[in-house]
């Protein structure tokens, strides 16, 4: 094999696996909120929503926490209708997606399917986590890039 015939085959693994790249970033994700600990009382999930930013349209989010019960706190996830809801935690018009018992075993799933925020907090607990900002935070999917 030449040196050009070398140059075109390097050329070409290269344009396959930045093809592949691509391909791969842009299929959509299924996310565990809160990673291994899943959705609890008393964390701050802005921080991680910013550490698994950017979410993308067609993303999912899988929210999991465990049943109500004498050792835990009970859980719960809404989906705020608007900002204004979201910063004082006004659950008046809110959608309820989980209750406390959906959250456990495999959890449940809410797909961002939308260009538009999706405000999720929960209102257990007097809303008393919400208000201190934490089990709250903003999901904003956007288009997902074809290019770096």
């Amino acid at each position: 094999m030449d040196f050009s015939s070398t140059r075109m085959l390097a050329q070409g693994l290269f344009v396959f696996l930045m093809l592949s790249t691509m391909a791969e970033a842009t299929k959509p994700r299924t996310i565990l909120v809160g990673d291994s600990q899943g959705w609890r009382a008393g964390t701050n999930y802005t921080q991680w929503a910013i550490q698994n930013s950017p979410f993308h349209i067609n993303d999912t989010l899988v929210f999991k926490y465990p049943p109500p019960g004498n050792s835990t706190v009970t859980q719960s996830v809404y989906l705020l209708p608007n900002l204004w809801s979201y910063i004082t935690c006004e659950f008046r018009g809110a959608k309820l997606l989980g209750n406390a018992s959906e959250g456990d075993d495999e959890g449940f799933k809410v797909a961002l399917n939308e260009s538009k925020p999706y405000y999720f907090a929960s209102a257990e607990g007097n809303s008393y986590d919400c208000l201190a900002g934490l089990t709250k935070f903003i999901a904003v999917p956007s288009t997902r890039s074809t290019t770096s």
